[in-house]
C-alpha cells in the first residue's frame, strides 16, 4: 500500500504545478488585458490587399507599352485605360483587376499578359485604419499584415503634447456593433512597455483624447 501511495505522488505534484501556472497565466492577463488582446488576436488569417479609391496602380501588358499606363483609382472606385474606359477596381485585388482587364483587352488583341502593380495605396474604408484625435498627424493609413498599435503610432508621428496616451480607444466593429477597447499608448511610447503592443485590424478607428488639464 506504501508503494501505491508514492505512485501517485509525482501526478499529484504535476497537477500542482500546473495548477498553480495556470493562475500566473489568469493573473498576468488580469493585470495587462492589452496581453490576452495579443493573444485572441494571433490566429487570425492575414487578409489579401483589395484596391480603394486614391491608389495609384501600374498596368503593364507585354510587348504592348501603349496599352501600359500608371493610373488613379478614382472616386468612383474606376480607372480608364487606352481602350478601356470606367474599368471598375475598387475592391479587388491586383491580380482580379488584371484578370478583368485582360478580359476586356482579349477583344482587340490575341491573348494579352497583363500585370497590376499598387504602387502607391490607401484601401477601401474596411481595409484602412483611421486615427483621429491628439495623433501629431491625424489620418486614415492602409492596413498591412501583422500591423500593431505601434506601427500605427509610427505611421502618424506618435502622439502631440496633449495627448492622453493612456486613455485612447481602439474602436473595432464586430457583430454589427461598435466595441471600444482601452490602449495603453503611453505606456507604450514612453515607457517601452510592448505588453500595450497590441494587434490592429483593418476598420479599426484609434480614438486619442486629449489630456485633462
Amino acid at each position: 500500500m506504501k508503494m501505491g501511495r508514492h505512485c501517485y505522488q509525482p501526478e499529484r505534484k504535476w497537477a500542482a504545478l500546473a495548477g498553480a501556472a495556470f493562475t500566473l497565466i489568469i493573473a498576468a492577463c488580469a493585470e495587462h488585458p492589452s496581453a490576452a488582446l495579443v493573444s485572441a488576436s494571433a490566429d487570425v488569417a492575414p487578409q489579401e490587399y483589395l484596391i480603394g479609391p486614391g491608389d495609384t496602380l501600374q498596368v503593364f501588358v507585354w510587348e504592348n507599352p501603349d496599352l501600359s499606363a500608371t493610373v488613379p483609382v478614382r472616386p468612383d472606385g474606376r480607372i480608364s485605360l487606352p481602350l478601356l474606359q470606367d474599368v471598375e477596381a475598387s475592391q479587388k485585388s491586383a491580380a482580379q483587376l488584371a484578370a478583368d482587364i485582360k478580359a476586356g483587352l482579349s477583344t482587340y488583341i490575341r491573348e494579352p499578359i497583363v500585370t497590376v502593380i499598387i504602387t502607391d495605396f490607401v484601401g477601401p474604408y474596411s481595409h484602412q485604419i483611421r486615427v483621429v484625435g491628439e495623433a501629431a498627424e491625424p489620418k486614415a493609413i492602409p492596413y498591412r499584415t501583422d500591423m500593431s498599435i505601434l506601427d500605427v503610432m509610427i505611421a502618424v508621428g506618435g502622439l502631440t503634447q496633449f495627448a492622453a496616451g493612456n486613455r485612447a480607444v481602439l474602436v473595432r466593429k464586430a457583430d454589427g456593433r461598435d466595441q471600444e477597447m482601452p490602449v495603453k499608448l503611453d505606456d507604450l511610447l514612453k515607457d517601452g512597455d510592448l505588453t500595450a503592443n497590441v494587434p490592429v485590424m483593418p476598420g479599426d478607428v484609434l480614438v486619442v483624447p486629449q489630456s485633462w488639464f
